[in-house]
């Protein structure tokens, strides 16, 4: 209430001083009714004038602040430059601690995310141990149920890796190194790497890249989006079709990679999803350890690099994804990096 009155003075001085003008009018009039009304009239009109011209004068630099809202938030609460009206003056305050109480909110926030990928990591690389134990163990070992037990122990790596990026992908700015990146010697450590899954799936991968052939992009990261392009191929490929492709190509200013699986393929209205977290589809419901994960990062980690994936499919005939990097210079890799 205070507030309010403190705010509404002005008006009620121009209100005052129109009744005791308008009295001592009456009071001291000699000519008609119509000439005192009209006199009044425009006296009262000309203190309204007043008063609006006050009230826009004082308040015009709150009025722009509403009209035009700053890009950053941190001027609206630095500005010392003018001294505000006490509705101004509460609202800025009320403001201001928003701010600050919002700034802590954030920070703390911060520091739990911190905590958190923390924890995730030093928890996936102590994981990561007991299973290269495990590894060790049975590497000797011929009989079935070994490789079942490997079986499962890749899932498990390729499992604890996905969680490892999921986890690094918010301070994905801190963790990455622009540089040429040989597609060739990749794909094959890739393949070497993997080679037990395509044993296993019996699906083996056709490389037509040719060698020396490079992009401009982080190894590690993009290493990561192809294990999970290829392994996606190799699943649903597995008991359809024994190849899949990995090839490269120029079109323009890119260079095109593609992976090429001739398996199940994706319904029509699930190509528009598959980049969605979570979304499985209707492959999903016939391969229940499908997470929605898999692409998802991959669409992010390209959108970040500045790569372009595109995906292609046709139910029952196979799935082409593509992935476009820019034919960048060292110099502009250079200054990508720093």
């Amino acid at each position: 209430m205070r507030l309010f009155l403190r705010d509404h003075v002005p008006l009620m001085i121009i209100l005052g001083l129109q009744i005791v003008i308008t009295s001592i009018v009456y009071a001291f009039n000699d000519g008609s009714a119509l000439s005192t009304i009209s006199y009044v009239f425009f006296v009262s009109l000309f203190l309204l004038l007043v008063f609006l011209v006050y009230q826009y004068v004082s308040k015009r630099g709150f009025y722009a602040r509403l009209s035009n809202p700053e890009a950053s938030m941190e001027p609206i609460f630095t500005s010392k430059s003018r001294q505000f009206t006490p509705i101004e003056q509460a609202l800025q305050d009320l403001l201001t601690d928003q701010f600050h109480f919002m700034q802590q909110e954030l920070h703390q926030a911060e520091n739990r995310m911190n905590r958190h990928v923390t924890f995730m990591n030093q928890w996936v690389h102590d994981m990561k141990t007991p299973l290269s134990v495990i590894h060790m163990t049975i590497q000797d070992e011929d009989e079935p149920i070994f490789d079942s037990i490997r079986e499962e122990t890749d899932r498990l790596t390729k499992g604890l890796e996905t969680v490892l990026y999921m986890a690094r992908l918010d301070s994905f700015e801190h963790d990455f190194y622009i540089e040429e990146v040989d597609l060739a010697q990749m794909m094959g450590q890739f393949v070497k790497q993997n080679k037990r899954l395509f044993i296993r799936s019996q699906v083996f991968p056709k490389i037509g890249i040719d060698e020396n052939q490079t992009v401009v992009s982080d190894e590690k990261w993009l290493t990561f989006v192809f294990s999970q392009i290829i392994n996606n191929a190799v699943k649903y490929s597995a008991g359809k079709s024994r190849t899949i492709e990995i090839s490269a190509s120029m079109e323009q200013e890119h260079t095109v990679v593609q992976v090429r699986d001739y398996g199940i393929g994706i319904p029509a209205h699930d190509v528009e999803r598959v980049f969605e977290p979570y979304f499985t589809g209707d492959n999903g419901r016939q391969y229940p350890a499908s997470t929605g994960m898999g692409l998802y990062l991959v669409h992010e980690i390209c959108s970040r690099l500045g790569h372009r994936i595109t995906v292609e499919s046709e139910q029952g005939e196979g799935t082409s994804v593509r992935i476009y990097f820019t034919n960048t210079t060292e110099d502009d890799a250079y200054r990508r990096k720093e």
